[in-house]
């Protein structure tokens, strides 16, 4: 894939959806898998999955080699690790609690170069992946994607200041905090009217600024999501699979007295 091509940033240019999945176990194998599972985009999250700098660089390699569209969550809003992802690869950061306009200011200068921001330059992996003749500064600022989350209250207040800084490609809300900060605990919260009216909010908002609206949702929210506004959505994440696969499995091989020997012959364990 050329540094040119960014399946989840084409997407939004052509007025679409992007769709993706979320990687908190450290597993090349696991991301391989689901980057060459069909998503919009598969995320590496570093800051509440397990997997450290070392990890994901092989975790986007393995993105890649599957066809896949690799962005990271980095720990926190810091230009060190910001930089560091972006060199070995990544498409898009997802930088957590953004609250304010200096904030958001800064995640922009983080990932995009100069004159927009103020990235250093040594695209170790990245620029290696160019196409022939290709200049990867040229392309990068308009192919790696600054997303910004909103997980808060506070974030909610600043969102029209956040939305008009420029190069914030995306925001990112992240439900279970923004449900915290809102008194509701973790979760969703969709019981509540004023959370829903938040997210209508938001989306509505973006909209208005042209920033693309994304969510961590899940594939039975999706549509709900999608009719609030939302064209980014996390819809699915390895641990969550890995377990409910597992469990379906376990129930069905309990529950079933006939045999199917060959039945699911492309998932053998060679």
């Amino acid at each position: 894939m050329s540094n040119t091509s960014n399946k989840m940033m084409d997407t939004w240019a052509a007025g679409g959806e992007a769709l993706g999945t979320w990687l908190s176990m450290a597993s090349s194998h696991s991301a391989e898998i689901a980057g060459r599972a069909g998503f919009d985009y598969v995320c590496v999250d570093m800051q509440h999955g397990v997997a450290d700098y070392q990890v994901a660089v092989t975790m986007m390699q393995a993105i890649e080699l599957g066809g896949g569209t690799p962005i990271v969550r980095v720990p926190w809003n810091e230009p060190g690790i910001i930089g560091r992802v972006l060199d070995a690869g990544a498409r898009g950061v997802i930088i957590p609690m953004v609250n304010s306009v200096g904030e958001a200011t800064a995640a922009v200068a983080a990932c995009k170069y100069p004159p927009l921001g103020a990235r250093s330059f040594g695209p170790i992996l990245a620029a290696a992946r160019a196409a022939a003749g290709e200049s990867y500064f040229d392309v990068a600022n308009a192919t790696s994607a600054c997303i910004p989350m909103i997980e808060t209250r506070q974030a909610v207040d600043s969102l029209d200041d956040i939305l008009a800084v420029e190069g914030v490609d995306a925001i990112y809300v992240g439900p279970a905090d923004l449900s915290i900060s809102y008194g509701y605990g973790p979760g969703y919260s969709d019981e509540h009217d004023e959370y829903k009216a938040t997210l209508e909010h938001i989306a509505q908002r973006c909209a208005a600024h042209g920033v693309v609206a994304g969510i961590h949702s899940t594939a039975a929210l999706s549509a709900d999501r999608r009719g609030k506004g939302f064209r980014m959505q996390t819809v699915a994440g390895d641990a969550m699979a890995l377990g409910r696969g597992m469990a379906l499995d376990l129930r069905t091989a309990r529950e079933s007295g006939v045999s199917a020997v060959g039945s699911d012959a492309d998932s053998a364990i060679y």
